[in-house]
């Protein structure tokens, strides 16, 4: 994939974990969500290994090592291996290396994973902002009990002119109970108190890209996230293809109304996608089609029927069967693609502003 305008979703005769070499994952979301491991997640990725895909955990989180992170994930069932996970905490460690000098002081407002990338990097992890010497400030997020006067502390280095990392914006993360605030909504914070802006290392900016690569070497990788924002436009930037899943922030209006750098290669349920091919959208007269499902855009709609309603031919195996879901109308998920077509193709460069609500409520998303 390049940088250009996407109009539709993919298509792919192979199943993707045949079809590319290694799975760029993102956890928060996509593996798990709130510490449990979200359905279908482990046995995909177990199958997906064993048919020879790489596995690589990418995550904005820097909360935890990746000694950490693997270990979670061998606790849900999926072995892993540290040097498989890779961390905005690496990412922003390697980027504040390359500005300061060796065994520099780093005020640190996060948790033990700033702290342990910092270190790999030569670099000298503290807690205060009266250090002398002081070189740096990364922030990165620190969990749900970081204190607001660590905010207050990076912001007094901050307003002395110490330079400020961020090892990603996200503005939320989520977990078991729902959408929490995320260390975008920290950064959030001492931008107010000081006016500056920091230098950004996690998804999707380059830095991140640029640690994943050199990490795992990957030649023909797939991006696996749930956030269009920095998984997908992360993605996008890179120039490599992307699967995007609706298990965690991003929900089915969202994805229609992507700008063309949150427009994902592919859109599937879960991780199961992986293991598939992905269907082929057609478009005829401004009509798209994907499955048992025709869209259209409108004058201010989305209009979406079934093939039947639409008078067109039924695909092979009777109505009852279409799209292979059980589903009457055909597989909701190839509804989706279908809107999606119809509503990036009339967006073009923007973001769609037609009505999707009642072609969402059909379908069920």
């Amino acid at each position: 994939m390049t940088s250009v305008s996407r109009n539709s979703p993919g298509a792919s005769d192979r199943s993707l974990h045949q079809a590319y070499d290694t799975a760029l994952l993102d956890l928060d979301g996509v593996v798990y969500a709130g510490g449990q491991a979200i359905a279908h997640a482990v046995e995909s990725l177990a199958a997906a290994r064993a048919d020879g895909m790489h596995l690589a955990y990418v995550t904005n989180n820097a909360l935890r090592t990746p000694d950490a992170v693997a270990e979670h994930l061998g606790e849900l069932g999926i072995p892993t291996e540290a040097d498989e996970v890779i961390t905005s905490a690496q990412a922003v460690a390697r980027l504040i290396s390359e500005q300061v000098e060796p065994a520099s002081k780093v005020l640190v407002i996060g948790g033990e994973g700033l702290r342990v990338a910092l270190r790999e990097r030569g670099l000298v992890p503290v807690e205060s902002s009266d250090e002398e010497g002081l070189a740096a400030v990364v922030q990165g997020y620190g969990g749900p009990e970081l204190q607001w006067s660590r905010f207050a502390e990076a912001a007094y280095a901050v307003n002395r002119g110490v330079p400020w990392f961020a090892s990603n914006t996200d503005l939320t993360i989520p977990g078991a109970r729902g959408i929490g605030p995320g260390n975008g909504a920290a950064v959030e914070v001492v931008r107010i108190a000081t006016g500056a802006e920091p230098q950004v290392a996690g998804k999707p900016l380059p830095p991140m890209h640029r640690e994943t690569v050199l990490r795992t070497g990957a030649k023909r990788p797939l991006v696996v996230g749930d956030r269009l924002d920095t998984d997908i436009e992360g993605a996008f930037n890179g120039e490599v293809d992307s699967l995007l899943v609706l298990t965690g922030v991003t929900d089915a209006a969202q994805l229609v109304r992507a700008e063309p750098r949150h427009r994902p290669t592919y859109v599937d349920r879960d991780l199961r996608g992986l293991l598939t091919g992905q269907p082929e959208v057609t478009g005829d007269d401004g009509a798209w089609r994907c499955g048992d499902w025709v869209c259209a855009a409108g004058a201010d709609v989305l209009e979406l029927r079934t093939v039947r309603e639409a008078g067109g031919p039924e695909e092979q195996g009777g109505p009852e069967e279409l799209g292979g879901s059980g589903e009457p109308d055909g597989d909701p998920i190839d509804g989706l693609r279908a809107l999606c077509a119809a509503a990036w193709s009339a967006a073009g460069d923007g973001s769609c502003t037609l009505d999707a609500e009642k072609a969402l409520a059909r379908l069920g998303l």
